[in-house]
């Protein structure tokens, strides 16, 4: 991967919406190999999808509560049952295997109050639990789903498929 995929990528998180027109202009290339560069990667898994992002507060799911779960039991058994569970649950909009003091960490959107009254009660039925924290966030003062691309490090793609995409393209 190079600065022109980074590019690529750095404008894909601020605006997916845009053409590959509007992206190949702005990273200094024709629209082809621009439209290959995101092919690839899309293919290497670096690009893993493009996404609206919504305001929850205009839809009425103003209330994110960051639980922090230690766990019941360690078995196969009941991490299935858990983490297939919790997974499905609508409300739970990430879900983290943790180290330290606290095994899982969810992030939880829900309208109000009621409404996580509601998730903490089937939450807590899906297997046994050791201890449930919860935590209201009261404001957000930043949220982005953009990764700090310049302090990656250097991905390759195989060169040779690389070499041939660029010959095609060229």
């Amino acid at each position: 991967m190079d600065a022109i995929d980074r590019h690529i990528l750095s404008i894909l998180q601020e605006d997916a919406s845009l053409s590959i027109a509007d992206i190949a202009a702005q990273v200094g290339l024709s629209q082809t190999p621009c439209w290959k560069r995101i092919q690839r990667l899309e293919a290497s898994g670096v690009l893993q999808g493009r996404v609206a992002l919504l305001s929850p507060e205009k839809l009425g799911l103003g209330l994110s509560v960051y639980v922090s779960i230690v766990a019941g039991e360690h078995s196969d058994a009941w991490l299935d049952r858990f983490t297939g569970a919790v997974a499905a649950m609508p409300e739970v909009v990430e879900f983290y295997r943790m180290a330290g003091d606290v095994d899982y960490m969810l992030r939880v959107v829900v309208a109000d109050m009621v409404a996580f009254d509601e998730f903490y009660k089937r939450l807590i039925a899906v297997a046994p639990l050791r201890n449930v924290v919860s935590r209201f966030a009261m404001e957000r003062i930043k949220a982005t789903t953009a990764l700090p691309l310049e302090t990656a490090p250097p991905i390759a793609f195989p060169r040779a498929r690389r070499v041939a995409e660029e010959a095609v393209a060229g």
